[in-house]
């Protein structure tokens, strides 16, 4: 049975590579609202492909990831290739990057990429991050860049980024966390949930999923902190439920995740 969270995320990501972006303004909160508001500034990293690049990202894992020539990369929700082919210039030729990604479109759309600038190391699957299509600890590395987020079980996914692991391999994800409390106005948003706001957890409660899934010296290498935008408030909250929500403790971050796997 298909997962509705994971159809309603597919069929927007499918329009983002259509239109060229994910698009929030006009359908979902005016023209006030960037879809891209936890996008960082690509321009100045070795291996970017700006055709590669949809502005979905919180961060820049292949920074903090400790890879090293030769090493095999995982690339988890890999879109159109952006960070894998940023990934293949640190590995080298005697490595390789692996992005997996659950939307055909995007994987087609990454495919064309490579083939435009021959990433010869690089290889794009179609796979889900909570059953990914690879073997045992064949991984060194596992990156990701704002996607762990927008799985449904995110237990189940880092589980499996610990199986397929190498003993002694890690991960470095950048991803969106919250403290406090969303609305639940703003929860029900599909639009939101593709943009990486809704579906955020409770920081406390994705380090937990990381640490159930057996890893260990978990870190925070980054953490930056966003307001949500007030354009978003009034689409979705009464005055008076916004007036609410501002009075109590909520805050919005993307953070930059390592784990080791031992």
């Amino acid at each position: 049975m298909s997962d509705p969270i994971k159809e309603s995320v597919k069929k927007i990501y499918t329009e983002t590579v259509n239109n060229g972006n994910l698009s929030l303004q006009g359908s979902c909160c005016g023209n006030e609202v960037d879809a891209n508001l936890f996008k960082e500034d690509y321009s100045k990293v070795q291996g970017y492909m700006q055709e590669a690049d949809f502005g979905l990202g919180c961060g820049i894992p292949t920074e903090l990831a400790l890879i090293k020539e030769g090493d095999t990369v995982l690339d988890l929700g890999s879109g159109a290739g952006n960070d894998a082919f940023v990934a293949s210039k640190i590995v080298g030729e005697t490595g390789k990057v692996i992005g997996i990604d659950m939307t055909e479109a995007m994987v087609a759309k990454a495919n064309i990429n490579k083939e435009k600038i021959d990433a010869r190391n690089v290889s794009f699957l179609l796979g889900d991050i909570e059953n990914i299509p690879l073997s045992n600890n064949s991984i060194d590395v596992a990156i990701s860049n704002c996607v762990m987020n927008l799985v449904p079980n995110k237990e189940k996914a880092y589980s499996e980024v610990f199986r397929v692991l190498k003993p002694g391999g890690h991960f470095s994800i950048s991803d969106i966390v919250i403290e406090g409390q969303l609305p639940e106005q703003v929860k029900k948003s599909e639009l939101l949930y593709s943009a990486c706001i809704s579906g955020a957890i409770n920081k406390e409660d994705y380090l937990m999923a990381i640490e159930t899934a057996g890893f260990s010296n978990i870190k925070i290498q980054s953490e930056k902190h966003f307001n949500i935008p007030e354009a978003l408030l009034n689409k979705y909250l009464t005055a008076e439920e916004k007036e609410d929500f501002k009075a109590i403790p909520f805050s919005v971050s993307s953070i930059n995740v390592y784990a080791e796997k031992f």
